[in-house]
């Protein structure tokens, strides 16, 4: 006949694994909901941020005025495409050389920004945005005096 103590013994250990299994599911449970509710919070606290960062930088730039629409705001950065450049060119029909005179520089300049051996300076860049602006009549009147 098996001893009593070693009896009441594994029954009082297989109740408490019982009930200590039991409470765990609910701690389990509540550290999943709260986990799900954590990543949320991340998530909201990203868009807030990056929300932030836009308006932040939409305040730092300079507000532009409806009389200064044609001109660029000071400090405004230029941005430069070779294929552009020679898309307008070739637009226009212009060579190298012409396309130079308009802007300001050689011919030989031109086919280097074109190649993208070279970049334009900013005040070549404002050059350049002038002469985008120009029409073939505008052009032709221009090369002609």
């Amino acid at each position: 006949m098996p001893n009593i103590a070693s009896i009441l013994k594994a029954e009082i250990s297989r109740v408490a694994r019982k009930e200590v299994r039991a409470e765990i599911e609910t701690l389990k449970k509540a550290s999943v909901a709260h986990r799900a509710s954590i990543a949320e919070l991340r998530r909201q606290v990203n868009a807030l941020e990056t929300e932030l960062r836009r308006f932040s930088k939409a305040a730092t730039r300079p507000a532009t005025l409806p009389d200064s629409a044609n001109e660029p705001a000071e400090g405004t950065k230029r941005r430069f495409s070779a294929t552009r450049l020679a898309a307008q060119r070739s637009k226009l029909g212009l060579s190298a050389t012409h396309y130079g005179q308009l802007v300001g520089v050689s011919g030989q300049t031109i086919y280097h920004w074109e190649q993208g051996k070279a970049r334009p300076r900013a005040a070549q860049l404002e050059s350049l945005a002038r002469v985008r602006g120009f029409g073939a009549r505008e052009v032709a009147l221009r090369l002609s005096t």
